[in-house]
Parts: C-alpha cells; structure tokens; sequence
C-alpha cells in the first residue's frame, strides 16, 4: 500500500503542477515583448520589419496607398493626409528631397504644428504639407509665361521648368506657398505629385516614405471640393480654401480645439523686399506722374504753361520710365526670356502691366522725340511728329495710366489684406501725383525763362499746394496702419504694423521723414518764398531740387515696406 500512495503522489505532481508555470514563463514573455513594441517609435518599427524581410516588394507593398483606377471626366487625383497617423518624422520630407534631387536649400513638402487647447487640456497637432494641386490654381493664372499646366486626366498642377523666366510671381499668388524659387537656377520649382512615379502605378515619394501611411493619394470629386470649400473649412491657420480651392484633405478622428493655431502664428519677421519691383514701380510712378501733370498743367494754363521745359520734363521722365522698365529685368532669374512674357495676357495681370508700360515707353518716347525733332536737321523725316505732339500726350497719359492700373491689379489678385485693391490703388495713385508734381517743379525751376513765366506764377502755387495736400493724404493713409496694433486679433495688418514699429522702424521712421520734408515742409515754405517775395530764384532752384530728392527716397522707403512688412500666406509651421 506504501509503495502505491508514493507512486501515485510522485506520478500527479507533473501533471497538476508542471503546466502553470509553463503558462506562466509565456505570458511573461509576452508581456516584455509587448512592452518592448510599445517602447519603438515608428521608424524603428518600420527599419525592423524590413530588417527581418517582413514586407512584401515596395510597389506591392504601397499599392493600396494609391488609387486603383485613374480619374474619371470630373475627377482628379489628391493628397489625403491621416493627422492622427502623422508623428513629425520629416520621414516625407526627406524622401521628396532626396527622390526629386532637390538642391540643398530646397524644399517642396515642409511638416508644421499646430497648437491650442488649454492648460488643463492642452492640444498639439503636426501637420505635413506640400503643393494642394488647386482647382484654381492662383499660380498658374498668374504666371505670365504660362509655365504651368494642369493635367487635363490627373488634375496634378506641374511647373513646366523649360518655360520659367524666375519671375517669382507665383510664388506671390500661391496662398500656401507652394511654389519655391531657386535662385542658383533662376526658376522656381515645386511639387508635382510625383506624376511620373503614379503614371507606372507607384506611390510618391511622400506617399511611401511615411512610416505610418499617413499621407495617401485619392480620387476626388471636383464638384464636391468645390462645395466643400464654400464651407471656409480647410486647415487651421491655413488661407480660406474658397481662394483656389485646394484638393488635399485632412482626417483626424480627433476632436480638435477651436482654438488651434500654427505654432508660428505670433512669429514676424521681415520679408524679401524685392528692390527690382521697389524700383521699377517708384520710377514707372514717377514717369507717368510726370507725364500727367504736364498734360493737365497745359489743359488748365494753356500751351504756354510749359513751353519753356515741356521736352526737357518729357525727356527727364522718359528716362526714369526706361530705367524702370530695366530694373524689372534684374528680378527675373532667366531675364533672356523676358520676351515670353507676353503669353499670359489671358490670365495674368502681370503680363498686361507689361504691355501697357511697352506701350507707355513707345508713346513717350515719340512725344519727348516730338519736341526735338523741329531742331534737328537730320531727323527731318520725322517732322510729323511735331503736328502729333498733343494727340501723343494723351496717348503717354492714358497708356501709363493703364500701366499703373495693372500694377494694381498685379498684387490685389493676391487676395492679400494688406495689398487689396483699395489701398494699393491709393498709394501707387498718389506716389505718382506726388513724385509727378515734385518733378515738373524741379524741371521747370531749373530750366526756367520767360516762357515759363505762366507756371512760376499761378502754376507754381498750384502745383506747390497740390503736393502739399497729396503727400500730407498719403503719410495719413500710411498712419493709419498703427491702429490696428490695439486690436485684439492678431490680423495680417497687425503683423504688418508690428513689423513696421519693431524690426523695421528705422526704414518707417525715415519714410516719414523724407516724406514730410520732401512733400510737405519744403513745398509750404516754397509757396512763402514765391518769385514775387524777393527769394532769389537760386534758392527756390535748391528748394525744388531737395525736395525732390526727399520725395523720391520717400515714396522709395514706403515702397520697401510694401513688400517688406507684407507677411506672406502659407501653411502652418513651427517645426525647425
């Protein structure tokens, strides 16, 4: 009996109590390994499985991130974009980079952050970005050489390289910044989607970088994008999508705080201030300035108001004209192809400021020809145009005019706040009265005899107190930008005024200097120191001369704050 109780008990202790601790050394185990997974981010999760050979080939792999089909009639192709699947890698970034063979400096698809919440609660969101591929693309209604081009099929916006005169004014139309100049170049480039890539069936190069599968490509109804964007809901921080009606979406399961923000929001810094464009409108300004204020002197006062000096004035504001016309070809980046520019007239406004300021340097140099012409012996064959020189100074009048129009219509087409239509208008409208009435002054004090009598009397006073009240309007206009510091809402214009008051207020302060030395003190005390008071003509000369110089570098100042305290619109950012 002895033996079988031992041989029973010795035969139940492995079978009751072997198994539990077998179970019991796996599930830890498991647990580790579980533990360990959670602890990898997920590029080291994504480098592991292709270190064990556990994914498929790439193009099998990703196929699922692309459309199966191609885009029917009414269709085209997008960027959705998962934010919950979105870690901030830079994954995409670098793959866009590395697979176009980006210079350096040079980015297409960029990675904010978004942030708000509370401090109980709060919210951070990372958002990857690149081009939208627009309905409307702003870039390609702009460009004056048409070197864009949206596919017909696919809907992908491409920049077409071969075409682009580096005129970067594209890159002032895109709301989102897309579009990147590349100065070594001289042509701006940006993302196409990868077109050629998704015509072989394989994922872009953001597409299959992205650990998480964060960013995908979709098919996307064009009717229903324009709909969704009449909601004024695309991203926040981001340009109203009513504007070109981007076509990326982006899903969160999340919901987001209403007060989310791109982490750079309250950042300002200066932009690129473009002294090409400062130049070529300040002196496209003044030529035409100059012009109309001649024509309306000898409306007003007769031909005899500026016999004296008309063809040296017309002569003097001719050459500030051409030397515009030449400063605009140092902002391109090929300007050997500046002939194409001309293609845009469609569309673009850019190209119709062209035409009309050719068509303005062509009627001005006939009328300042027109008053030479009689005094030279071998310009005889052109005599006529000394019968033409009346009808040739409304020709000058009216196509710079136009010109100056299309100036304005070059950056309200930005749909930007602080170029609107109005105020652009306003102060290119009166750079000219004020840069065209100092100049006429100075021109007809210089070169002043009896026949400019008329103007040295009534006229002199006129055009004195006409610049006076022109320029004292415009530093009032220019003023009233600082109100909007006390407003609660970080604006556009806020940021701007911030600018103007912080980081560029030596630039502002001098504006304002030079503007009313130049527009309003000197002129006020020409209008005391008339011929009839007894001031010899030598120092109302140098008056003249002065201001004028004070004018110009004024209206030049007030010019580069136009392009440098203009934030630009873009995507959200914050990540270095």
């Amino acid at each position: 009996m002895s033996v079988a109780k031992v041989s029973d008990t010795h035969f139940r202790l492995p079978i009751v109590n072997s198994p539990p601790k077998i179970q019991d050394s796996n599930k830890n185990l498991l647990q580790a390994l579980l533990a360990d997974q959670q602890k990898l981010t997920a590029v080291e999760r994504f480098s592991k499985l292709h270190e064990e050979h556990a994914l498929p080939a790439q193009s099998k792999y990703y196929r699922d991130l692309i459309p199966f089909e191609k885009p029917k009639p009414g269709q085209q192709y997008a960027f959705e974009v998962d934010l919950d699947a979105c870690t901030a890698c830079k994954a995409c970034v670098t793959a866009c980079h590395s697979l176009n063979g980006l210079d350096e400096d040079e980015v297409w698809r960029s990675v904010g952050l978004l942030h708000g919440g509370t401090p109980q609660a709060p919210a951070q969101q990372s958002v990857t970005t690149a081009c939208h591929h627009c309905l409307d693309p702003a870039c390609m209604s702009g460009c004056p050489v048409k070197a864009y081009e949206k596919d017909p099929i696919t809907g992908i916006v491409k920049h077409l390289d071969d075409q682009c005169i580096g005129c970067q004014y594209c890159i002032l139309m895109c709301p989102y910044d897309a579009p990147k100049f590349n100065a070594e170049r001289g042509i701006v480039r940006k993302c196409d989607m990868c077109s050629d890539r998704l015509a072989n069936d394989e994922a872009p190069a953001c597409v299959q970088s992205c650990p998480n599968g964060a960013i995908r490509i979709t098919v996307v109804d064009q009717a229903q994008a324009v709909q969704e964007s009449q909601t004024n809901v695309f991203l926040p921080g981001a340009a109203a999508p009513e504007i070109t009606i981007p076509t990326t979406s982006y899903k969160t399961k999340k919901s987001l705080p209403r007060n989310m923000l791109p982490a750079d929001f309250y950042q300002v810094s200066r932009e690129h201030s473009h002294p090409p464009l400062v130049a070529m409108l300040v002196l496209t300004q003044l030529s035409v300035g100059a012009f109309c204020v001649s024509l309306a002197l000898n409306e007003l006062l007769g031909a005899r108001a500026t016999r004296g000096f008309g063809g040296h004035s017309a002569t003097f504001a001719l050459v500030f004209g051409l030397a515009a016309l030449g400063a605009s070809l140092l902002h391109l980046g090929r300007p050997q192809f500046a002939f194409r520019a001309f293609l845009g007239l469609k569309t673009s406004w850019l190209s119709r400021e062209i035409l009309g300021f050719s068509l303005f340097a062509g009627a001005g140099t006939l009328y300042a020809a027109s008053f030479w012409v009689p005094s030279i012996p071998a310009l005889a064959p052109l005599s006529p145009l000394g019968q033409l020189q009346t009808p040739l100074s409304y020709a000058v009048a009216l196509s710079g005019m136009l010109g100056v129009f299309c100036s304005v219509m070059v950056y309200a087409a930005t749909q930007r706040d602080h170029w609107s239509g109005g105020l652009t208008g306003f102060k290119f409208a009166s750079t000219a009265a004020v840069l065209g009435s100092s100049t006429v002054l100075m021109v007809a004090l210089l070169l002043s005899d009896e026949h400019a009598a008329l103007l040295l009397t009534g006229g002199f006073r006129a055009l004195s107190g006409f610049l006076c009240v022109t320029m004292g309007l415009k530093l009032l206009v220019e003023l009233s930008m600082f109100r909007h510091l006390r407003r609660r809402s970080h604006s556009t214009l806020k940021r701007s005024a911030i600018l103007m008051t912080g980081e560029l207020k030596g630039a502002t302060g001098w504006r304002f200097a030079c503007g009313a030395l130049g527009g309003i003190v000197l002129p006020a005390l020409s209008l005391f120191s008339a011929p009839n008071s007894g001031v010899s003509s030598e120092v109302l000369m140098a008056m003249a001369v002065v201001a004028f110089l004070f004018c110009l570098a004024g209206e030049l100042l007030e010019r580069y704050l136009f392009f440098a305290a203009a934030p630009a619109s873009k995507m959200p950012g914050g990540l270095s």
